[in-house]
């Protein structure tokens, strides 16, 4: 049995495990990140992997980062919450345990557990969208992440829907996940409690009486309590999901959309809506195949095992996937048969 490490890192926590090869996550370790420094984190990820190998033989590090990686898989050009700018982190990490190291995007690491382990295994091609705070995403074509030219690809909460629309802290307007995240949520609770709403009384009171607690879980808990305006304000976010997803759609025609961050914890109540959107927004709906919705599988520890998985397979092969590989991908999409990568 070959194991590796995941580790996901986010702007206050790293959420780490050992992974086998079935995607099973056997041992888990969580811990606040120590600070926006490059050099203290991977501090922490050299202590994690140091306290998982007294128990476990370790094979290789996979770790997920919330920013933009180079498609080498090695580089850090940009995250948001850190202060990581062109951070070598592959190497770094490397040095400092000696093992083989995968970097990539928390997103891509994500959508390639559910397909490899979750809610898309016998699925050619597919779209995962995170909806947490903001908007991420990844694609996986013929069974093969798709990362683009320079590895940034699946950035869609930054697609332009409402032109002049509102602000992003990206720096532009009218971005998708202004209206179909989990920042919607937060905002819209935000805003009822100071108007002393009822429902934004009983967010209030859910979140210890402090309106900067407020969150989108605690909207989807009261609607999942039956209450009819949290009901409404999750079923907005999912009506924009559509919108935005009947556009992917039209550029990608995946067979599968697969939802997933902390507001897919709503179910029903959010992917409901946005099935109908997609289907009443969709170009040449009627006459075409509609893509299937789902809910993500995996949980919030998809992001640890997809990057696991990756970088033990990447250090076992050290090669693209051929041609062949490509087309028994779509043959076994075809008959319903999973394909497993070679261990």
């Amino acid at each position: 049995m070959a194991l590796a490490v995941g580790i996901d890192i986010g702007g206050t926590k790293i959420a780490a495990g050992v992974v086998d090869d079935d995607g099973r996550v056997l041992a888990r370790l969580r811990r606040e990140t120590p600070t926006t420094e490059p050099l203290e984190v991977i501090d922490a990820i050299a202590e994690i992997t140091e306290e998982f190998r007294r128990e476990h033989h370790i094979r290789a590090i996979g770790v997920g980062a919330a920013g933009f990686v180079d498609a080498t898989q090695s580089t850090v050009l940009f995250a948001p919450h850190l202060a990581w700018r062109h951070e070598p982190l592959r190497d770094a990490v490397a040095r400092r345990t000696g093992l083989p190291v995968l970097v990539d995007n928390d997103a891509n690491a994500a959508g390639w557990a559910e397909w490899r382990f979750g809610a898309a295994q016998n699925q050619a091609d597919l779209v995962l969208i995170t909806l947490g705070t903001g908007i991420g995403g990844a694609i996986v074509i013929d069974g093969q992440p798709y990362r683009g030219q320079f590895g940034i690809a699946g950035e869609f909460g930054h697609m332009q829907v409402v032109p002049d629309g509102l602000p992003c802290p990206c720096g532009n307007r009218g971005c998708w996940e202004q209206y179909a995240s989990g920042r919607v949520l937060t905002r819209r609770a935000r805003a009822a409690a100071g108007e002393a709403t009822a429902l934004g009384m009983s967010l209030l009171a859910a979140a210890g009486g402090e309106v900067d607690r407020i969150g989108g879980l605690h909207v989807t808990q009261q609607a999942q309590d039956g209450d009819e305006e949290a009901i409404a304000w999750i079923a907005d976010v999912g009506d924009w999901l559509g919108v935005g997803i009947a556009n992917l759609a039209a550029a990608l025609d995946p067979g599968m959309f697969v939802i997933g961050g902390g507001v897919s914890d709503a179910g029903d109540l959010l992917i409901g809506p946005a099935r109908a959107a997609f289907s009443r927004t969709l170009t040449g709906r009627g006459y075409r195949a509609e893509a299937r919705i789902v809910q993500a599988h995996l949980g919030p520890e998809a992001g640890l095992i997809g990057a696991a998985d990756m970088a033990r397979l990447t250090a076992r092969r050290r090669r693209p996937a051929s041609p062949g590989a490509r087309a028994r991908v779509r043959a076994a999409a075809r008959t319903g048969r999973s394909p497993k990568p070679r261990r």
